[in-house]
């Protein structure tokens, strides 16, 4: 049974303000990630250097970086590094963002193309400034791939686009193999987790994809330990199944630094194979659970093991 930070009240019992005062312990050895940085890792950022890229890998301070970065897996983060809103469990930059760079989308698939990805990741910061709200150079990226490396499947993890149904529907009709957008919390902490974003938008956009484009897997994730209750979690995977979400990410939420929200519990390992199953029993296709899950946590292998039987 995990406990709240500071307490001896079990998780079930205690729902806690993700702002509450609370006594932060050291990190559990479950929420550090062991892997021993290689010279691929430095590789890969010279490569993502040399190209102007980035990759939200390094800008949310990712736990899984040396891991994914040693095995040649990258989430290319598009639209610059600097996001035009301001979530409180997010370390990367806010802003103004700056002008869409047009050669992106082909430096990009050439940096596939260089890495022989099987397949790859792309996302981006939120870009509320732009007329488009970004969603052009989504679609401009996927093509960019699969002109250069046609066998590499291509799995989206998009902005809601304030629920711009054309910005939506034009990203979802490039087809991507996977289409991910997370919800992130649960409803009742939106306000304070996610301003600027609203969870029945989120799962209208889901829900949409996945009736526009039936062939396209649909992928959403929350964090956990910001001091939702064990019935909230299970509330929004109610909801995202009933969106005909395909796939579900469930990790511990990590405060990147002091100036964001604290860590308001530390969920055990078994509480995390839990809800894997409970989430399973709901009929997701693929459920990744774990203290160290990521949106992208895996992504090769989860498409390996549902793509190659998705019906079109």
């Amino acid at each position: 049974m995990g406990y709240a930070v500071g307490s001896e009240v079990p998780l079930n019992s205690l729902p806690l303000s993700p702002s509450a005062r609370v006594r932060i312990p050291r990190l559990p050895v479950h929420c550090r990630s062991g892997e021993l940085r290689t010279p691929a890792v430095d590789e890969m950022r010279r490569m993502l250097r040399a190209r102007g890229l980035h990759s939200v890998c390094e800008e949310a301070r990712c736990p899984n970086l040396v891991g994914c970065f040693g095995r040649g897996t990258v989430t290319f983060m598009l639209l610059g590094d600097t996001c035009t809103r301001a979530c409180r469990f997010c370390n990367v930059a806010t802003g103004k963002g700056g002008p869409v760079d047009p050669l992106e989308p082909p430096r990009v698939a050439e940096s596939v193309r260089e890495l022989g990805l099987r397949h790859v990741v792309l996302t981006s910061v939120n870009r509320d400034d732009l007329p488009d709200q970004g969603s052009l150079q989504f679609m401009r990226t996927i093509a960019a791939v699969r002109e250069r490396s046609p066998a590499t499947t291509v799995e989206v993890l998009t902005p809601d686009f304030r629920g711009d149904v054309v910005e939506i529907d034009r990203v979802a009709d490039a087809s991507p193999d996977v289409y991910n957008h997370n919800v992130e919390t649960v409803p009742r902490m939106y306000r304070e987790v996610r301003p600027g974003a609203e969870y029945d938008r989120s799962l209208s956009l889901l829900k949409r994809v996945k009736a526009r484009a039936p062939h396209v897997l649909t992928k959403s994730g929350l964090m956990l330990g910001l001091g939702e209750t064990f019935d909230e979690v299970r509330g929004v995977m109610r909801d995202l199944r009933a969106a005909d979400v395909d796939a579900l990410t469930l990790g511990q939420y990590l405060r990147p630094t002091l100036k964001h929200l604290a860590v308001q519990r530390y969920l055990d390992p078994d509480e995390f194979d839990a809800l894997r199953s409970e989430a399973e029993q709901l009929g997701f296709r693929h459920v990744a659970s774990g203290p160290l899950v990521r949106s992208s946590f895996h992504a090769d292998d989860v498409y390996e093991l549902l793509g190659r039987g998705a019906t079109a």
